[in-house]
């Protein structure tokens, strides 16, 4: 688990799965996604988020409010399934998603920092990635403010995204650990 001062990051509970398919079911929480999702899908990747901790002891953690203990998203870290170009493999992703009532807050910033935190000191990565579509610039912005740099030359064509469609195109940005043990 990890907290913020207004977050508490944790591992998916049963009872997260409703208002993570209602989300995920919202248009604007998938604008730059393919389609929404349905409550099936949505069930199927909160699965693949849970098995990504079991096998690397970290995932995109379930994050709730510590005032209310509201499940809002989620936000963390995972071992892309996928390879991008040129990158350095296995390649960890940071990332967040967020029920659009919690857009604006800075909670997603807030997390990020928190995980970027966790994954140089606690997992002692090297690298930690960043990926979207070019047209996201609330992700971007995001992004940039827990200190992430857009690597143009690494810029890619989605493998999971289908050839021709408007989101193949995604942009990477990545950061370095300045202080590897």
């Amino acid at each position: 688990m990890i907290t913020t001062d207004r977050l508490l990051l944790r591992p998916w509970k049963d009872e997260d799965f409703q208002p993570f398919a209602e989300m995920n079911a919202d248009p604007r929480v998938r604008e730059f996604f393919p389609s929404v999702l349905t409550h099936e899908k949505s069930d199927a990747e909160i699965r693949h988020i849970q098995s990504a901790h079991d096998r690397d002891g970290f995932t995109f953690f379930a994050t709730e409010l510590i005032s209310t203990g509201e499940f809002i998203g989620f936000i963390g870290m995972v071992t892309m399934t996928f390879a991008v170009p040129s990158l350095a493999q296995p390649a960890v992703e940071i990332g967040w998603r967020l029920a659009q009532k919690y857009w604006g807050k800075g909670l997603a910033t807030e997390g990020a920092s928190a995980v970027l935190r966790y994954g140089f000191e606690t997992v002692k990565l090297k690298e930690i990635v960043a990926i979207t579509v070019p047209t996201n610039v609330r992700s971007r912005r995001v992004m940039q403010k827990i200190g992430m740099k857009h690597i143009p030359e690494l810029d890619f064509d989605h493998p999971r995204v289908p050839e021709g469609h408007v989101f193949r195109r995604h942009v990477l940005y990545a950061i370095r650990n300045d202080n590897p043990s």
